[in-house]
């Protein structure tokens, strides 16, 4: 990996490397990453007459972490996700030579990677996903009402596609008004289902199902491919994509649109944040609550557009 070298600093270096790649047993793609973020810390040093990680101090690795977010003639800047990436490899290659007793303490331990930007979840407003779902059922063939029901499961249950296309047909009780969804770890959630969710999957199951089923071999799955087998995320995909064509929507519009749409809208409408938790299957209301940002960001752009000593 390293050529031989006198610099304990660089034999430092080669013995970590050796470490991952032997007895931690890494992957090539790992080792090569680890080694170019630790390369690039290592020279800084070196380019400061450092040779020895013994004379390295907290401030030499912030400065590296803040010389790595401003960039330099060689390097662009780097975001916080990647220079985050860059000093965790020079915190653990630091923490290998604390555990083997080359350091006395660890410089890098106080320093803490920056955090990513918030990014808040990407909702589309009601009347664009009523045009969104009005889009998908395009005429009256069992494909235009299968693609009519996903979409307003996705909505109306705020549904992972992951939990759509693992449904089977049991998961929807007799009246057809409330479905079992297995989520993350297999754990199970019950949702009740609007009007308009249970109305387009009485149509599918009714009218669609049986035609599409015949192409099969029998399957318990709740929503079918051309085919007769079960539906897949790129189908599911697939065909949200023709209807936000058809609908006009040129941004991206993914299956997890619609679930923060759903979470995004039922906040505004007044819903208990607790409330949508159990809705979404969220193991934390700490990962719902980044929703009612969205909302509070709303009430912010109205405030200073409306109230007169806003401005």
């Amino acid at each position: 990996m390293l050529g031989a070298t006198t610099d304990p600093l660089d034999r430092a270096l080669r013995d970590w490397l050796t470490h991952l790649d032997v007895e931690r047993g890494l992957s090539r793609h790992t080792l090569a990453a680890y080694q170019r973020d630790v390369s690039r810390y290592v020279a800084r040093l070196n380019a400061l007459g450092i040779t020895d990680p013994a004379h390295v101090t907290s401030a030499h690795v912030s400065d590296h972490l803040a010389a790595l977010r401003t960039g330099d003639e060689d390097h662009p800047p780097l975001a916080a996700s990647s220079s985050a990436r860059a000093l965790i490899a020079v915190r653990a290659f630091h923490r290998f030579l604390a555990i083997e007793g080359d350091l006395s303490a660890d410089p890098a331990k106080p320093i803490v990677p920056p955090r990513a930007a918030l990014r808040l979840p990407k909702a589309i407003p009601l009347d664009q996903v009523e045009a969104l779902l009005d889009a998908a059922a395009v005429g009256d063939t069992p494909a235009a009402l299968r693609d009519r029901a996903v979409l307003e499961v996705l909505y109306g249950a705020g549904a992972r596609v992951s939990e759509v296309v693992t449904l089977d047909v049991d998961d929807l009780d007799r009246d057809g008004e409330i479905l079992r969804l297995r989520g993350k770890g297999e754990k199970e959630r019950i949702v009740p289902l609007g009007s308009y969710a249970a109305v387009a999957l009485d149509a599918y199951r009714t009218r669609a199902r049986p035609a599409l089923a015949v192409q099969g071999r029998g399957t318990p799955a709740l929503f079918l491919n051309q085919r007769g087998g079960r539906l897949t995320r790129q189908g599911i995909w697939g065909l949200l994509k023709a209807a936000a064509d058809r609908a006009g929507l040129g941004e991206a519009i993914s299956p997890h649109t619609l679930r923060h749409s759903f979470a995004t809208h039922l906040l505004e409408g007044g819903a208990d944040v607790r409330i949508v938790q159990e809705l979404l299957g969220h193991a934390s209301v700490t990962t719902t609550q980044i929703y009612t940002k969205v909302t509070i960001a709303q009430l912010r752009e109205v405030y200073a557009g409306s109230h007169p000593r806003a401005r």
